[in-house]
C-alpha cells in the first residue's frame, strides 16, 4: 500500500485500538431465576470495579450484561486516568463550595491512586504509566481561567501548576500540569478484575438484556428480556445511560455526546504527557505503546450532541487534517467513536437512584471523564451498600439540587429535547427515490417516515425510524451507519438493532424479511 493510502482516515481499521488488541473470555447468559446479594446491570468499568469490590467484601453479586464486556464506552475510551477533568475546579468551588468541590477532588485522586495500588498488587500488564496531564490553550482569554484553576487544584490538594511551555510541537500560550497522573490500557486492567468476579455464589452473564425492575419497594427483582428474574437485596444501574428511570427523572437531567478519535503512527514521539486544550474544537492526545512496541498517538475530539450533526464522517478527517498539521504521519491505523452521558451540573449522578428507594443505586453522567469518575463510583456505592454513608457521597448525589449549577442547562437541555421531538413529527421525509450503495435517507412510503439505507452490495434496509425509547425521530449518522436519537443517545443498526441505551427495543423492520413491508417495489 502506498503511503497516501496509508494516510486516509477511511482506510484505517474501524475499532477500537483497545477491543482490537485484547481477548475476551465468553461467559455464560443468564438461563434460570437467581437469588443474590447485589444485581449489577452493565458490563463497563463501573459495574466491573463494583463487582470486585463488593465480592472482595464479602457479598455475592451477579454482573448482567447485555452483549459482551466492554462493548460499550469503557471499550471505546480514551483511557485517561486522570484527576483532570477540564477546567472544573474552579467552577466546582464557585457552585458548590469547598467542602463537596473538596468530595470530588479527593475522590478522583483517590480512583488514581487504588488503580495504581491494584495493578502493582496484582502485576496486572496493561500498559499501566505515571506522567503528567496538562490543559493548555493558544487563546490569551484562557490564560485567566487557567491560572484560577492552579489555584483552586492546589488548594485541595492537588499538585498543579502553571506552565509557559509544554512538551508539545507548537507553541502555546500558557497551560496548567498536573502531576502523577496516568494513562492504561483499560480493558488489559478490567479483564483481570473479571476474573476474579465468578465462583462462590458470584456471576457474570453475556448476552442478558435487563429491560425492567419490579418490587423497587421491597426487595427488588431485575427482569430480562427473556423473562429470567435475578432478585437481589441491592441493584446497581451501571448501563450507562440509565435503562430504568424510578420516577428520577434522568431523561431530563442527561444529555449525550459523542467524540470522535483516531490513532496515527508519526515519525516524531509525543512529548511525555496527556494533554487537552482548554478552546473548542476539542483536541485531546496521549500516546500508547502498541503490541509490536511502537509508539501511536491518539487524536481525541470533535465533540457534538448525539444526532445534532448531518455529516459526521468529517469529524474523523478533522482529526486527522490536525494530526496531519503537526506530525510527520507515517499511518492511520484506527477510528472509532465513542457516547458520554453529561450531567447538567457537570458533576456525576453517583448514589441511589431516588430519594424514596435504599435498594437500586446508580452511576451515570460520567461528563466524558469515566475511567477515574467510574472507580470512584464503585467505591462509593461499595461504602453506601455495606455502610450506609460515604465520605464522598454528598457532591454526587443523584438527589442534590443546585439551582445556580443547573437550572439553566436543565431548562435548555430539555427545551431542545423537546424542539427535536415535535420537529421530527413534523418534518417531511424525502420522496420516495432510488439509494446509492452505502447510502441511506428518510424517505415516505405510504403517508410513513420510513429510514431507508442501501448496503455496499446494494440490499435495501427499510426501518421504522421513531425511537422505541420515548417517540423521537432518528437522524441517520454515516460516520457509524447507525440511525441515533436526538433527543436521548440511543442509537440503532440500519437493521434495526439497538446498540446503544436508554432504548432497549429493537426498531420495527419494514422490508421483505419483515410481514409488514411497506412497499416491495423498493427491495
Amino acid at each position: 500500500m502506498e503511503l497516501k493510502d496509508n494516510l486516509d482516515v477511511f482506510g484505517s481499521k474501524h475499532e477500537p485500538y483497545w477491543l482490537s488488541t485484547i481477548e475476551r473470555d465468553d461467559y455464560p447468559s443468564l438461563e434460570e431465576n437467581l437469588n443474590i446479594d447485589v444485581a449489577i446491570v452493565g458490563g463497563g468499568i463501573t459495574g466491573i470495579t463494583s463487582a470486585f469490590l463488593l465480592k472482595k467484601a464479602g457479598l455475592k453479586v451477579a454482573v448482567l450484561e447485555s452483549t459482551k464486556l466492554f462493548n460499550g464506552t469503557t471499550g471505546h475510551t480514551t483511557a485517561k486516568l486522570t484527576s483532570q477533568h477540564g477546567l472544573i475546579y474552579d467552577r466546582l468551588l464557585n457552585h458548590f463550595g469547598e467542602e463537596k468541590a473538596r468530595q470530588y477532588a479527593v475522590a478522583n485522586e483517590d480512583a488514581i491512586r487504588f488503580v495504581t495500588e491494584l495493578v502493582k498488587e496484582k502485576n496486572i500488564d496493561c500498559d499501566f504509566d505515571i506522567l503528567p496531564a496538562y490543559i493548555y490553550t493558544l487563546d490569551e482569554k484562557y490564560l485567566d481561567k487557567i491560572k484560577r484553576e492552579v489555584l483552586a487544584a492546589n488548594f485541595f490538594g492537588i499538585e498543579a501548576s502553571f506552565e509557559e511551555n509544554i512538551p508539545l510541537p507548537f507553541k502555546i500560550t500558557g497551560a496548567i500540569k498536573f502531576a502523577n497522573q496516568a494513562k492504561f490500557h483499560p480493558l488489559k486492567y478490567l479483564l483481570a478484575l473479571a476474573k476474579s468476579i465468578p465462583g462462590d455464589g458470584s456471576f457474570i452473564f453475556e448476552n442478558t438484556k435487563v429491560v425492567d425492575i419490579e418490587d423497587e419497594e421491597k426487595k427488588p427483582i431485575v427482569v430480562t428480556k427473556d423473562g429470567k428474574k435475578v432478585t437481589a437485596s441491592f441493584v446497581i444501574i451501571a448501563s450507562h445511560f440509565p435503562f430504568y428511570d424510578g420516577f428520577g427523572l434522568y431523561f431530563t437531567k442527561i444529555h449525550t455526546q459523542r467524540s470522535y478519535a483516531i490513532a496515527v503512527k508519526a515519525k516524531e514521539k509525543l512529548g511525555e504527557g496527556m494533554f487537552l486544550n482548554a478552546e473548542t474544537p476539542t483536541r485531546s492526545l496521549r500516546s500508547l505503546t502498541d503490541e509490536n512496541g511502537e509508539e501511536l498517538i491518539l487524536v481525541v475530539g470533535e465533540n457534538h450532541k448525539t444526532a445534532d450533526q448531518k455529516n459526521t464522517k468529517v469529524h474523523y478527517q478533522n482529526l486527522a487534517d490536525f494530526a496531519k498539521s503537526n506530525f510527520t504521519l507515517e499511518s492511520i491505523l484506527y477510528r472509532w467513536s465513542t457516547q458520554d452521558c453529561m450531567s447538567v451540573d457537570g458533576v456525576p449522578y453517583i448514589g441511589f437512584l431516588t430519594s424514596k428507594n435504599p435498594y437500586i443505586l446508580v452511576a451515570t453522567g460520567f461528563n466524558k471523564w469515566g475511567m477515574t469518575n467510574s472507580t470512584a463510583a464503585a467505591k462509593i456505592m461499595l461504602d453506601l451498600i455495606t455502610k450506609g454513608e460515604s465520605p464522598w457521597a454528598d457532591i454526587f448525589s443523584p438527589q442534590r439540587f443546585s439551582i445556580f449549577a443547573s437550572a439553566p442547562n436543565l431548562v435548555v437541555q430539555n427545551l431542545d429535547v423537546f424542539r427535536k421531538l415535535i420537529s421530527g413529527k413534523l418534518t417531511a421525509g424525502s420522496k420516495e427515490e432510488d439509494l446509492k450503495n452505502g447510502e441511506a435517507k428518510v424517505i415516505t412510503a405510504e403517508g410513513q417516515k420510513v429510514g431507508a439505507y442501501r448496503d455496499n452490495d446494494g440490499k435495501l434496509y427499510l426501518v421504522d425510524i421513531t425511537c422505541t425509547h420515548l417517540g423521537c425521530e432518528l437522524v441517520w449518522n454515516d460516520a457509524e451507519l447507525t440511525w441515533d436519537c436526538p433527543c436521548h443517545g440511543s442509537r440503532f443498526s440500519y437493521t434495526g438493532e439497538n446498540i446503544e441505551g436508554p432504548a432497549f427495543n429493537r426498531l420495527k423492520r419494514l422490508d421483505k424479511e419483515d410481514a409488514n413491508v411497506i412497499d416491495p417495489n423498493l427491495v
